[in-house]
């Protein structure tokens, strides 16, 4: 059954992405602001329309978290997160980096995701207990152990502006032990490399659900782990991701939470993320 989900949540993203690059570089984005650093354009609602119209011919019963059309409630146990365009800012400037993030919950657990890079042509897919493939073939975290020598990746709290100082006292202190931090501007991507080793830890703060489900499970297949500030699997309502090897993301979570725990990112930022859809991830 959950390989079922996710060869129709592949299909959904080969959609949605028919859909983006008819758009990229090209005109009638229509974008407008949805809120401070937060822009949504014509392409992020006709991949979403495409993605949704696939996933309802399949599961016309399931419920629904989507970017832009929100909270799609039913009975069912099962409930998809749809992200139609993660990087926005990138796809508008012409910036050939972002990603389509589909994944599907079956009561309190994640049980398939994939995240589609289209111009790179670059398939993520994970079925839970099933471990994860890029392009279809296995793939593994990184073996790093130390954070010291790491090549990581991170993304700016653009959205959360409260939670700036924090953040940068974070990159300060992962700045001074890792060989390098990439910022590409696509959570779900930095997820996908993460799980396949390319970096060896990912961490953010106030990321959505919609963002990080697909990713997570990625990672997790992948022999990784995915967890809050804490520690915990409150990521996917609080989003605040610290992932990577089972090794160097203790290293990582222990300099992150020298800094913030979850209690005091709430102090100074409250969480914006939850939804009907709360779950926290075992």
């Amino acid at each position: 059954m959950y390989e079922e989900l996710a060869d129709t949540a592949v299909l959904a993203a080969r959609e949605g992405a028919q859909v983006l690059l008819g758009y990229f570089r090209g005109g009638g984005l229509e974008a407008r602001s949805k809120g401070d650093h937060d822009f949504v354009t014509r392409a992020d609602h006709e991949s979403e329309d495409r993605v949704l119209a696939t996933l309802r011919r399949a599961f016309p019963d399931h419920q629904v978290l989507a970017e832009e059309r929100g909270w799609d409630e039913s009975d069912s146990e099962y409930c998809w997160y749809v992200d139609p365009l993660d990087g926005t800012s990138n796809f508008m400037q012409g910036l050939p980096v972002f990603s389509i993030s589909i994944a599907c919950r079956h009561r309190d657990e994640m049980v398939a995701g994939v995240v589609y890079d289209p111009l790179g042509d670059n398939l993520f897919t994970a079925v839970r207990g099933g471990g994860a493939r890029w392009n279809g073939r296995p793939m593994r975290v990184s073996e790093r152990p130390r954070l010291h020598g790491a090549f990581l990746a991170t993304g700016y709290p653009f959205k959360s502006r409260a939670a700036l100082d924090l953040y940068l006292a974070v990159f300060r202190a992962v700045f001074l032990e890792a060989r390098a931090i990439r910022r590409c501007g696509s959570a779900a991507l930095d997820l996908a490399y993460t799980a396949a080793g390319v970096y060896d830890g990912f961490f953010e703060l106030r990321l959505a659900p919609w963002d990080v489900a697909a990713g997570a499970l990625l990672v997790r297949e992948a022999g990784g782990r995915v967890t809050d500030l804490d520690g915990g699997g409150g990521f996917f309502d609080a989003g605040n991701v610290i992932a990577g090897g089972p090794e160097l993301h203790r290293e990582l979570l222990a300099t992150v939470h020298a800094i913030v725990d979850e209690a005091r990112m709430e102090a100074v930022d409250p969480a914006r993320n939850k939804s009907p859809a709360h779950f926290v991830e075992r």
